[in-house]
């Protein structure tokens, strides 16, 4: 479909390599014009020389995103080299993996200046071009099972969960102006994924090879007019997995005339809500808490 985004212009951040470097590739081969954005310029220039070699148009960008400066910097180039925003794509990321207890001060700013900082920041300002421009445009973030909660990680899980809550308030307050806002959850074997299965968040000592560039398609498709009806929404993505999240939402809702007292509460947390819990975190296992949480060496009265 290579004319489904002739015109558009088009950024991915951190587009150098992996998740991101399927996205630029997948864009430009459905005609959009793609800025590059990856602080491994070496690694965007292979990006965009492949999509050059294939017959279409791309540029590099340096820029580092994880200050306002850079952002600003970032949309000021694309509409120095194309003359326009019409897509953004917030890929760009770091991982800074230890528990709660270990986590220093540096390994939150990292990660959450870069993931959530940074999508802000781009998104503000790429939001405000296409406001100018009155044609409208298509944002998509970066969000992950990991904001359902995920061990050793949360400045990630936060950064995540903070994610897909801007998108969800984006796309109400840019509809106005025809943008969209979506979001994927990403899957694929790169760096990440790599310091991902190696640490104490999963298991599974050999996870399967999946193309990181296979998310590449959905983002095509949300970037056009093909998903004009489609904002507010976080897809699962990559290999065989195509994937609706559902918005958070109260599941079993019990009502009291006078409202609730603490004895009242403790009349039916039994009953009507410790049964209901479902699975936790991100690897989906089953609540581990129904025998209750205890200090070290401590049992049950």
């Amino acid at each position: 479909m290579k004319e489904l985004l002739k015109h558009k212009i088009a950024i991915v951040t951190g587009g150098g390599r992996g998740i991101g470097k399927g996205h630029s590739l997948h864009l430009a081969k459905s005609g959009a014009s793609v800025l590059v954005n990856d602080i491994d310029s070496e690694e965007a220039e292979k990006v965009v020389n492949e999509i050059l070699d294939e017959g279409g148009v791309a540029k590099t960008s340096s820029q580092d995103i994880s200050s306002r400066e850079g952002c600003s910097l970032l949309i000021d180039e694309c509409i120095s080299e194309f003359g326009n925003i019409d897509i953004l794509v917030n890929n760009a990321g770091v991982l800074r993996d230890k528990s709660l207890l270990k986590m220093t001060d540096e390994d939150f700013d990292c990660v959450w200046n870069i993931h959530v900082k940074g999508t802000f920041w781009s998104s503000q300002l790429a939001a405000l071009k296409m406001k100018q421009s009155g044609k409208g445009g298509s944002i998509i973030n970066t969000t992950s099972g990991a904001h359902f909660g995920n061990f050793g990680q949360t400045n990630y899980s936060a950064a995540k969960g903070a994610i897909a809550s801007m998108t969800y308030t984006w796309a109400i307050e840019l509809a106005k102006y025809g943008i969209r806002v979506n979001a994927i959850g990403p899957t694929g074997s790169t760096r990440m994924s790599a310091a991902f299965a190696s640490s104490k968040n999963t298991n599974h000592d050999n996870l399967p090879f999946i193309d990181p560039t296979s998310n590449g398609p959905l983002i095509a498709y949300l970037s056009s007019d093909l998903a004009k009806k489609i904002s507010g929404q976080i897809f699962g993505c990559g290999g065989e997995r195509l994937a609706l999240m559902v918005q958070p939402h109260y599941g079993k809702t019990l009502k009291k005339d006078e409202g609730w007292s603490l004895q009242d509460i403790d009349g039916v947390m039994e009953k009507e809500f410790i049964h209901e819990f479902k699975n936790l975190g991100m690897l989906g296992m089953p609540y581990p808490f129904h025998e209750g949480v205890f200090p070290p060496g401590a049992t049950e009265d």
